[in-house]
């Protein structure tokens, strides 16, 4: 097994090989990402953990989006890919239950407030997506920090040289975080348990 920069430049230069042992080389840990993903954001519904890792990376694989320098960044970038498929998850059921209208592009919608989540887990689940895209506005590395720590499962002694910034900044940045996205969701008058 190669080094994980080296494969996603090759596979970026479009060697299909260096796509194939990348995916492979990162399986497992992609699969203990989604795993906590699913448990998480979900309530065991939806996505199934194979699922979303082959989605996430189908996501990742094309050349033209293989543009991460490392592992970390991979794994960031893996992170936010699954955080936008479970989101998708959670707004299709929304959708289902208000009549099937074809769900929107994560991309595309600012605001989710229109959406009527399924039970209270889904609810917890679209605040704090809400949370987080308000969160990105005010400052994108803690959007980040978040997607890393949360998302991607990683501690932040993984994180400090991902980010290139000490584990005592990132300590700092975490308890900012934590307390703008539990803000945030007190407005919404919703625990903060998913978090």
């Amino acid at each position: 097994m190669g080094d994980i920069t080296v494969l996603i430049g090759r596979a970026h230069a479009g060697d299909a090989a260096a796509n194939a042992e990348l995916f492979s080389t990162v399986y497992a840990d992609l699969k203990s990402v989604a795993k906590k993903q699913v448990q998480r954001m979900q309530g065991g519904a939806g996505l199934h953990t194979t699922t979303l890792v082959h989605e996430a990376y189908f996501r990742l694989a094309k050349p033209d989006s293989l543009t991460m320098q490392d592992r970390g960044h991979f794994f960031a970038t893996a992170a936010r890919a699954m955080r936008q498929l479970l989101i998708d998850e959670v707004r299709a059921r929304a959708t289902d239950k208000r009549g099937n209208r074809a769900p929107e592009s994560l991309d595309a919608v600012e605001d989710l407030s229109d959406a009527s989540p399924v039970n209270q887990f889904d609810a917890e689940a679209m605040a704090l997506e809400q949370a987080l895209v308000n969160l990105s506005k005010v400052d994108n590395a803690l959007t980040e920090l978040v997607e890393l720590r949360f998302y991607a499962g990683l501690e932040l002694q993984d994180i400090a040289p991902i980010t290139g910034r000490s584990e005592r900044s990132l300590k700092r940045d975490w308890r900012k975080a934590r307390a703008f996205l539990h803000t945030q969701l007190a407005e919404k008058s919703l625990s903060a348990s998913i978090l």
